[in-house]
């Protein structure tokens, strides 16, 4: 049984050493939804999600040491994204679109969203630290179908009103499953195929 989230990716440090994984998912098997990975300096994981259901699910996938069912609110307008997420405010300015981003986009959507060409990829991503398909928790298996990509040229963002900083690399990386966000603030049109030892 496989599962498809369909959306973007963000993924930004901040100067604080704060780390922050926004996924945005306008179509999914649980309807449009959002959640925030959130890794502090001191290594600890946090999601935040906007409902129960995505929350179990979650977690049940990825690893964290804190899970925290808030209000999740992703605004996007031309260059720019908001997010209310609890206690965290995000802004972000999506910048120009790198070599990588115009290759991505080269691949025919329908194919680039297939697990068979997203696991040819894998050992080129891995060269760049990266992993597009990996083996997630519950017996899960992921495939990172990315279509695109756009670097942020700046960011802002506060906890519980306290200032996180301004715009930094995802360094060092997110330890929330097998793989990372690229170090290089980003935002990435990506279709996630996750692959269920059962049905849930």
């Amino acid at each position: 049984m496989r599962l498809r989230y369909d959306g973007w990716i963000l993924g930004t440090g901040t100067t604080s050493g704060t780390r922050l994984v926004v996924g945005h998912w306008p179509r999914s098997p649980l309807g449009p939804v959002s959640d925030v990975m959130v890794e502090r300096p001191d290594g600890h994981r946090l999601l935040l999600a906007h409902t129960a259901e995505l929350a179990e699910f979650v977690a049940s996938t990825y690893t964290f040491d804190e899970v925290r069912v808030v209000p999740v609110a992703v605004g996007r307008a031309a260059d720019q994204w908001v997010v209310h997420a609890g206690p965290l405010r995000l802004r972000a300015a999506v910048g120009r679109r790198p070599a990588l981003g115009w290759a991505l986009r080269a691949v025919p959507s329908p194919l680039a969203r297939t697990p068979a060409w997203v696991g040819l990829l894998d050992p080129l991503a891995r060269v760049a630290g990266m992993r597009t398909r990996g083996t997630a928790g519950g017996g899960r298996t992921e495939w990172y179908g990315v279509q695109d990509l756009h670097l942020l040229r700046a960011a802002s963002a506060s906890w519980d009103g306290a200032d996180l900083g301004g715009l930094a690399r995802v360094e060092p990386a997110v330890r929330f499953g097998f793989g990372s966000v690229p170090p290089t603030p980003s935002v990435v049109r990506v279709t996630t195929t996750i692959g269920l030892s059962k049905a849930v």
